[in-house]
């Protein structure tokens, strides 16, 4: 089947054949993603592309090509690009153009120009594109945003997330920003099901190295009484990864490192101790940690991106939405520089 053929039926391949599955790029995100791939039902991984060649050995007998239309060659249904983000571009388009669904890990692109050259070439082949934010699909984050559309927390005033840790010599190409803020910015729309109005933003640079390695970002409150923020930041021996919403019933905390989802409720205790109770506020309630199903992210994050070709229910995040997360993370660097907040067109 050609890569035309392919795009037009954009569906099951026939006879209930497996897809068949290329992955470009064998760092430490690709590795992951080749282990995934060839435990995925439906999905045949086929090949891998890396000008470096396969220097961990995760082919394991399969082909080792050095370039994308090498990759292209051994017939793909589906791809993933785990190279590194000054390459995502030249990669989509690609694949694309060959009638590939495509996957690309986040940020979507280097700039915003590049990220909509991919969005409108996927679009105009009719082909299933994804970005790989994979924090929705953390365990804590999709019961997170289950307990809030039921309204367990009531009216939402600040979904706030901090995430810090040692700096990994292996993301040189970009900064704290693209490389974690945008998961951050993501999640926190994702959650709150309210997209960035207004963003406002503080840099700095720590590590001697070119780009920032700290970020402080947040979204001034709107009607709606919802202000994202968030903090991630590189060099440091602490890895922190949190997401916490508060609103009028209490405070859930995300912690997505253990994928552990706790609630602490405003109390209903009153406080006998004077002294106590002046400081306090609201009062402490009952404090909860729920008992969730815990599956690998990256797991269902594929699984979403497989469904979506064979025409299934998913969540994946679209290249849409990847693009509108990158629009977010640049407004915030454009802040950064100008010392003030920076509206987003809706």
């Amino acid at each position: 089947m050609t890569g035309e053929q392919r795009a037009a039926s954009a569906g099951r391949p026939a006879g209930g054949a497996r897809l068949r599955a290329g992955l470009v790029g064998v760092g430490m995100m690709g590795r992951n993603h080749a282990r995934v791939l060839r435990e995925l039902d439906g999905v045949e991984l086929v090949g891998v592309a890396d000008p470096a060649g396969d220097p961990h050995g995760i082919a394991a007998g399969m082909p080792v090509v050095a370039t994308v239309e090498e990759l292209i060659g051994l017939g793909l249904d589906l791809a993933v690009v785990a190279a590194p983000t000054q390459f995502h571009e030249a990669a989509a388009l690609a694949l694309a153009s060959a009638g590939v669904h495509t996957m690309v890990e986040k940020p979507i692109a280097h700039n915003l120009e590049a990220g909509r050259r991919i969005v409108d070439a996927f679009a105009a082949a009719g082909l299933v594109g994804a970005v790989g934010h994979i924090e929705r699909f953390n365990p804590a984050v999709q019961e997170l945003r289950r307990r809030l559309e039921a309204g367990e927390l009531g009216a939402i005033y600040q979904i706030a997330t901090r995430r810090q840790g040692p700096f990994p010599a292996r993301i040189a190409d970009v900064g704290v920003a693209k490389d974690l803020a945008s998961h951050d910015v993501d999640l926190t729309a994702w959650v709150a099901q309210s997209p960035y109005r207004r963003v406002f933003a503080q840099t700095a640079f720590k590590s001697g190295r070119p780009h920032e390695d700290h970020r402080h970002h947040r979204a001034p409150p709107s009607r709606r009484r919802r202000q994202p923020r968030g903090q991630p930041a590189r060099p440091g021996p602490v890895k922190e990864r949190l997401t916490v919403a508060t609103g009028e019933k209490g405070t859930f905390v995300a912690d997505t490192l253990t994928g552990d989802l706790t609630f602490q409720a405003n109390g209903t205790v009153p406080v006998e101790w004077a002294s106590v109770g002046a400081f306090r506020g609201v009062s402490e309630g009952d404090v909860t940690r729920f008992a969730i199903a815990k599956r690998e992210p990256l797991r269902l994050e594929l699984e979403a991106f497989r469904d979506a070709i064979v025409g299934d229910p998913s969540r994946a995040v679209s290249l849409e939405q990847g693009l509108q997360t990158l629009r977010v993370i640049e407004a915030a660097r454009s802040s950064a520089q100008s010392g003030e907040a920076v509206g987003l067109s809706r």
